[in-house]
């Protein structure tokens, strides 16, 4: 009876199952993993964030602490969201915001803490009953238009509130900030990127959907770490950014420098990402300790708020470059950083490309984008559903309000205008609802106002529905405000690696003209656009321009060539001459905004090629109002692309011409009222980045510098004035002076016109002369009469009316194909040879 009742009664009654363990625990833990990856290690996709740190954010915005309103205490944000949404450990959720607040962790900075949130040297952060944090202003970039249905939400773990399951994020959080986490079996490691880069790399994307890796990358050319430091070579970049998979090895920025007593010292001023500074100086102690590595007798640190600044001395019979090499192999002064782009995908985890996230964004944008006009569609509707009953209400207002008055109560009176003029019921209640005051004339006039403007509003909501192009340029719209608002100079350098195959090896080397214009268009050309021409020719054009543009720079340069770009401001920028995108004679080109980081106010005014960075060579500069600076070209060696400052200017001035020397050159330096000084560049001493400089001509009154060259003692000047005349002399006839003078007379300006250019030239040059109206004209050096220094000279180039030259730059020489014209040769016969050479100006100013 009793092994019956076991077969058959109380203990089988489907509360006993056999199972296989085997697939039990095959289940379970499958289970357990999707949970883990789904739900608390790795972020999604479209918002880059994981569980907590969504729920951190979308508390924050309920409890309304944007960054206008004053900070609040963590222990209350926690509280809240424990209670509310993530049901685990205080500790976990303050540490996911803390992160959320610290500079060395985040890119671009979620919450804005106030109070001690911990240290790149590990230091932990003070407790959450002390620290307080609010809502940082681009977080609340990740929460626009969330009441506007655009997510969906879903029930919280107790059914009682609803949480969004993902947030708008109107910038590509996920790459901007990146992400790390270890699910269960897989793990996710995306670096941090630059906002303006990501972004543009988004807005080329929705330009063209078909463009590949190497497009993308000329927007976004590698991570961007809070930290800083260099990335070491391109093609850990190029594999991450292809394969979602790669190492890059990131080096921290250090400078060997000498000290006072003849030592050298290594300074760090920036770290790689995530490596923890106390523990690193520590480490350097031991190996120092161990013998491990020799040379170093000391270490310091001196970091600040104002930066990071580590200090290593070197014995004075090491080499420090030896010892910093050292260091790059044993210590985590260099580090490399093995990207995983992995996140979550329609629910599932993915590996991603760049080119995959970036798709995988924008299409979460355009659906955020059909949403919200979805949500603004529906509510025009209900509004103009509405306005239509009151419209009839005002047109029909005495019966309205006798049927109102007969009615038993507010229910019949609906039912009473709904059977009478077939409202519905919310028309019905609106009008039940009226005030007295909504019955003038004026307010009828309000309504029938407020209806056409939402007739309007709903035929473009429509438009935009129908049209997903349309949709794709709002989004783009969208992040270049965000861009603007938010973008920040690149803080992590990409340096190339000896060895290393990049795309600089698949360009050809070629000579190349760049073209700069006084708005701002840059441009390259191949060197035999301009063929040559006859002296006094009218030149062919050499642009389309805006009105009242001017071209400014121009000069011969090979393709690999960097080229340094200074603005009036005193900074100067750098790039690769291929990286100016090549255009046809007659285009305008580029704005230099498009390829640098300028400011709105900044104007590029001078270009310069350096085939390499050589510490014997050296930059002068000199501005408008004469002053001069001499420094190492080696001192703007960086690819910051941040640009750094070339000198300090005096107020109201502005860097004009800057040219590179060997350091034992001459330099002429010529006025706008036809004076001219000569002397050695070495009256102007080295000077440091930021210094201001020291006068290299005393001016008069109303005038300024419109040109310096440059010359050896063999070399040829022309002077080409604003009417079209213009010279050449021997350096010669500019005496040689001390820095600081009054000048000579160069050109007889009351004559013959103010100067507009001077350049040092050979015989065997081309001269290529740029007006004011575009017209660009290249004639043979050989083919202008060499003259004294005062003379008129001959004419160069015929200007028309309103018009004058702006600049004259040298090229190679290239044959003619035809003979001197007759009108030329009978103008070389009939012009002055030389004019008396005029002294009155010649005294020199220390």
């Amino acid at each position: 009876m009793d092994n019956e009742n076991m077969e058959n009664g109380v203990f089988n009654h489907g509360r006993i199952k056999d199972v296989d363990v085997k697939e039990e625990m095959k289940s379970s833990f499958l289970d357990y993993s999707m949970s883990v990856i789904i739900s608390r290690a790795l972020p999604d996709v479209r918002d880059g964030l994981k569980p907590v740190h969504r729920r951190i954010l979308y508390t924050m915005y309920e409890k309304g602490l944007d960054p206008n309103k004053p900070y609040h205490k963590c222990a209350d944000t926690v509280g809240a969201v424990l209670g509310a949404y993530h049901p685990h450990g205080d500790a976990s959720v303050y540490d996911a915001l803390v992160r959320l607040a610290q500079d060395f962790s985040m890119r671009y900075m979620l919450v804005d803490g106030h109070g001690n949130f911990g240290s790149v040297d590990g230091d932990p952060p003070a407790a959450y009953r002390y620290t307080e944090a609010r809502m940082s202003k681009i977080s609340c970039e990740m929460l626009t238009d969330i009441d506007k249905k655009t997510v969906d939400f879903q029930p919280n773990f107790d059914d009682r509130l609803e949480e969004p399951t993902v947030l708008p994020s109107r910038f590509p959080n996920l790459l901007v900030n990146g992400s790390d986490g270890i699910a269960v079996g897989m793990a996710t490691k995306i670096p941090p990127h630059n906002l303006g880069e990501t972004i543009d790399a988004a807005c080329a994307l929705i330009d063209n959907p078909d463009i590949d890796l190497a497009g993308l990358m000329d927007y976004m050319p590698g991570p961007d770490f809070p930290t800083g430091g260099i990335i070491m070579g391109r093609s850990g970049i190029r594999a991450t950014y292809a394969t979602g998979r790669g190492k890059i090895t990131v080096r921290a920025k250090t400078e060997i420098v000498e000290a006072k007593n003849g030592r050298y010292k290594i300074i760090v001023t920036e770290l790689p990402y995530q490596v923890n500074k106390a523990r690193l100086i520590e480490y350097i102690a031991d190996l120092v300790k161990d013998k491990r590595i020799d040379g170093i007798s000391n270490i310091e640190d001196h970091s600040d708020r104002q930066g990071m600044h580590i200090e290593i001395d070197v014995k004075r019979e090491a080499s420090a470059s030896i010892v910093l090499n050292n260091l790059f192999n044993l210590t985590q002064l260099q580090t490399t950083f093995g990207a995983i782009m992995l996140a979550i995908v329609d629910g599932v985890p993915k590996i991603l490309n760049l080119k995959e996230m970036l798709t995988e964004y924008v299409n979460f944008q355009q659906e955020i984008i059909r949403r919200r006009t979805e949500f603004d569609l529906k509510k025009a509707k209900d509004r103009e559903h509405i306005l239509e009953g009151l419209k009839i209400a005002i047109d029909f207002i005495d019966e309205v309000i006798s049927i109102i008055r007969n009615s038993k109560d507010q229910a019949t009176a609906k039912v009473n205008l709904m059977e009478r003029f077939g409202l519905d019921d919310v028309q019905a209640q609106a009008i039940v609802q009226m005030r007295l005051g909504q019955l003038t004339n004026m307010e009828r006039t309000k309504i029938e106002d407020e209806i056409a403007a939402l007739k309007t509003k709903i035929e473009e909501y429509n438009a935009i529905l129908a049209d997903e192009g349309r949709q794709r340029e709002i989004i783009k719209e969208e992040l270049i405000v965000i861009r603007n608002k938010f973008a920040d100079p690149r803080r992590t350098e990409i340096c190339a690696v000896n060895g290393e195959v990049d795309i600089e090896d698949l360009i050809p080397n070629q000579e190349c003209v760049l073209t700069l214009t006084q708005f701002g268009y840059v441009k390259r050309l191949a060197v035999d656009t301009y063929k040559i021409q006859n002296r006094g020719g009218r030149g062919v054009s050499g642009m389309s321009r805006r009105e009242e543009d001017v071209a400014t720079e121009m000069f011969v340069i090979n393709s690999h060539d960097y080229v340094l770009f200074f603005t009036d401001k005193g900074r100067v920028y750098r790039l690769k001459c291929y990286e100016v995108p090549e255009g046809s004679r007659q285009s305008k080109g580029m704005n230099i905004a498009n390829l640098l980081p300028i400011a709105a106010d900044e104007k590029v005014t001078s270009m310069i090629r350096v085939p390499e960075f050589d510490e014997e060579k050296y930059l002068v500069m000199v501005t408008k109002q004469g002053i001069i600076k001499r420094i190492s070209l080696n001192a703007y060696n960086t690819a910051r692309k941040g640009g750094l400052i070339a000198l300090e200017l005096n107020e109201g001035d502005e860097l004009a011409w800057v040219r590179l020397t060997d350091g034992n050159q001459q330099v002429i330096v010529a006025t706008k009222n036809g004076l001219a000084i000569r002397f050695e560049e070495t009256d102007v001493r080295p000077m440091g980045r930021q210094a201001r400089g020291v006068k290299a001509i005393s001016l008069r009154e109303g005038d300024c510098v419109v040109g310096m060259c440059v010359v050896a003692n063999d070399d040829l000047i022309l002077t080409a004035s604003e009417t079209g005349f213009g010279r050449i002399s021997n350096v010669s006839d500019y005496r040689l002076q001390s820095r600081g003078g009054k000048g000579i007379t160069n050109y007889h300006t009351e004559k013959y016109g103010n100067v507009a250019a001077v350049s040092a030239v050979k015989l065997a040059d081309d001269i290529i002369i740029i007006s004011q109206e575009g017209v660009i004209i290249r004639i043979a050096a050989d083919t202008v009469r060499i003259c004294n220094r005062p003379s008129k000279g001959v004419t160069l180039m015929r200007i028309g009316e309103n018009d004058k030259v702006v600049t004259v730059a040298r090229a190679p020489h290239e044959d003619s194909e035809s003979e001197k014209t007759e009108e030329t040769a009978e103008e070389e016969t009939s012009e002055e040879n030389t004019a008396p050479e005029t002294n009155a100006e010649e005294n020199t100013e220390e």
